[in-house]
């Protein structure tokens, strides 16, 4: 009897601290619901999904909310709840939130004047409408400069803010709409001057913690800074909880963490970004509903966090309602109207009667996948080229040889460049998981300093051989849009390997020839 009460007191201590420890360690997530029960469709949610999977969007991640409970959620295999992903320029609508932060502590103004900041790097010549430039016009993608600086800077600066400053600007501040990331990182740039802390450990105790998101990071361009335009990486839940917390007018359960003065602010048109179009052509571009504070409206009355390849954190307030959405897609209106076809009519006023269609959503959500290469798992010429290596000509792509091993189900691929060996595993059938330091496609990848402040990236491989000489290779980075496929055609002691990135939807291919060593 004693012998059990003290099992039974040990097991009851160790419960305790395992939920004690748990709490610490798991961000602590949104209400779980059903749609029915919120007033949604199943049905709807069912047909956007299959319009998903016909359609030309490589679909990552979806949660849809309402009355600030999930109703449903689906990451597509190899993706998972609990990896990030990475925004791109989801990361503005962050940046802009910790000025939000700054402006409500008094620690500056959006009207405050961008020279009075950095006053060291300013140009020699300081022009009327440099010297009028302010925040805002940082905050509304309004600065004036023409064409976009982002990229030439980004990729020929180590000081961006010197960079910024000396680009000319051409037009009033606050007449035109150009779209410039290099005018967030700015803004971003700002709040880290005021403060003393990068944007990560500015927004921690104000943002992050309050609504549970661990484990994000963001990158740092090459005076340290976290870049502000680009960069920040989260997980899909995060997305909907930013949103979610836009919603709410900057409340979070029952508290009022982000002033709604200023959530009024950041989500209204500041102007128009194409004033000139036909009302007809306006109606059905979700890019010409305005721009806010690094926020975008759209149509239906909702506004967005919007980024690169079609990242999205949608608010539809008459719907009361939050979607967030991870992807790689090339046609982001297109991606969009799925949402407005299928999603949209989904929302109702009032609970729904329960619906047998509900129990197959919550399977087809659970079996999403992306497809792996297909083939074969085995070919004669496998035995003939394990444990060899190819060099290669030379080539875009600074692979100088490719050697490969096979056992176990699985290929061992080695890419050895001038400046690095690359390991990497794919496996038959499934996915092989592994860690690189190879970096992988990125928009911005020419970007001084770009992936600094980053783990190394995680991936996931997939091998087939599609006939006795052709191998295929499929390698994904699980925590950003973007994927490469390598072909590999042998003929004896010779190949041929072609290379693809998943960032030119098939547009460039590198082709490159070796011979065995």
């Amino acid at each position: 009897m004693t012998k059990t009460k003290t099992s039974f007191a040990t097991l009851l201590l160790f419960l305790i601290l395992a939920v004690s420890t748990g709490a610490q360690s798991v961000p602590k997530s949104l209400p779980r619901s059903t749609p029915e029960v919120e007033g949604v469709s199943s049905e709807a949610i069912s047909s956007f999904l299959a319009a998903a999977a016909k359609s030309k969007h490589e679909f990552h991640s979806i949660m849809v909310l309402r009355h600030g409970k999930v109703v449903a959620e689906g990451w597509w295999d190899p993706y998972g709840p609990e990896l990030r992903h990475t925004l791109y320029s989801c990361s503005k609508s962050f940046t802009a939130t910790a000025v939000g932060f700054a402006v409500s502590e008094g620690r500056l103004s959006v009207n405050d004047k961008v020279v009075s900041f950095f006053p060291e790097y300013l140009p020699d010549s300081i022009s009327p409408f440099l010297a009028e430039l302010t925040v805002k016009h940082l905050l509304s993608m309004t600065v004036g400069q023409e064409p976009d600086p982002s990229f030439s800077v980004a990729s020929r600066d180590s000081n961006w803010l010197k960079g910024f400053l000396n680009t000319p600007i051409l037009y009033q501040p606050g007449t035109r709409f150009l779209y410039n990331s290099l005018a967030t990182y700015m803004a971003g740039a700002i709040v880290q001057k005021v403060t003393g802390q990068s944007l990560v450990d500015y927004l921690k105790p104000r943002l992050f913690e309050p609504l549970g998101i661990e484990g994000m990071d963001w990158e740092t361009e090459p005076m340290g800074r976290n870049v502000g335009g680009w960069g920040l990486r989260v997980r899909t839940e995060d997305m909907a909880k930013f949103a979610q917390l836009f919603l709410q007018k900057g409340k979070w359960e029952g508290r009022q963490i982000l002033p709604e003065a200023w959530v009024e602010e950041a989500t209204t048109m500041k102007i128009l970004q194409k004033p000139d179009i036909a009302q007809a052509q306006r109606d059905k571009d979700d890019w010409a509903q305005g721009y806010c504070y690094q926020m975008w409206r759209s149509r239906h009355n909702s506004f967005r966090g919007d980024g690169a390849y079609g990242q999205y954190m949608l608010v539809l307030p008459e719907q009361d309602a939050v979607i967030a959405i991870t992807a790689e897609s090339s046609d982001l209106q297109g991606e969009l109207d799925l949402v407005w076809d299928h999603l949209l009519p989904a929302f109702q006023k009032d609970a729904l009667p329960e619906n047998p269609v509900a129990v197959n959503l919550q399977k087809k959500l659970s079996l999403l996948a992306l497809l792996m290469v297909k083939g074969s798992a085995d070919s004669p010429v496998a035995r003939d080229i394990s444990g060899k290596t190819f060099d290669l000509q030379p080539n875009e792509e600074n692979i100088k040889s490719i050697s490969f091993g096979f056992g176990q189900g699985s290929c061992k691929v080695v890419l050895t460049t001038e400046k690095d060996v690359y390991p990497l595993i794919f496996g038959s059938g499934d996915w092989a998981a592994g860690v690189t330091k190879r970096l992988g496609p990125s928009l911005v990848a020419d970007a001084k300093g770009h992936f600094v402040g980053l783990p190394p990236p995680k991936v996931v491989g997939n091998y087939a051989w599609m006939d006795e000489n052709i191998l295929q290779l499929k390698l994904r980075y699980i925590e950003s849009p973007h994927s490469e496929l390598f072909t590999c055609h042998f003929d004896g002691n010779r190949v041929t390997v072609e290379y693809e990135s998943s960032i030119s939807f098939g547009s460039k291919k590198v082709v490159v020839e070796g011979e065995m060593k």
